[in-house]
């Protein structure tokens, strides 16, 4: 179900935007910034500091998750199921060896999304004929604008 390009866009992006839905139905949209992709079918981030997302998925295990090259505006929305994995959970141990960096340690509990759909995302920026490379081109110049001290690759 994964295709490469969307394994390739969580790689890089790495920070999606979860939605969940309290019990009383209110949204709750959250940064996450740990995400992995586990298998063709299967992403999953590390709790840090979730309250609300993780009550909310004890409750509705229903979840989407949206994925955006900011330079490029195109990504992937997925939906599907998630499961949360507390650290006293078996296989907690095998999960938190697939992510790497200093925020490990912070990670109470990790959660497995199994994807059931993946759509893409792409800006209405394309249905005035704009290209891939003019958009990276001017949202590289709008980002270097808003950072004049820091110097940008392209």
């Amino acid at each position: 179900m994964l295709t490469p390009d969307m394994k390739r866009i969580i790689r890089e992006q790495r920070l999606g935007f979860v939605a969940t839905a309290g019990p009383d139905g209110t949204p709750n949209v959250s940064p996450k910034g740990t995400f992995i992709v586990l298998d063709d079918r299967t992403i999953a981030f590390g709790e840090i500091r979730s309250p609300a997302t993780i009550r909310n998925l004890r409750v509705n295990p229903r979840i989407e998750v949206n994925f955006v090259d900011p330079f490029v505006r195109k990504g992937y929305r997925f939906a599907g199921t998630a499961t949360v994995v507390e650290r006293k959970d078996s296989t907690f141990d095998t999960l938190i060896g697939r992510f790497g960096g200093a925020l490990v340690a912070r990670m109470r509990a990790i959660v497995t999304i199994t994807v059931s759909k993946a759509l893409p995302l792409t800006s209405p920026a394309y249905d005035d004929g704009n290209t891939e490379p003019e958009l990276r081109r001017a949202w590289t110049t709008h980002f270097r604008k808003l950072q004049p001290n820091e110097r940008f690759e392209e």
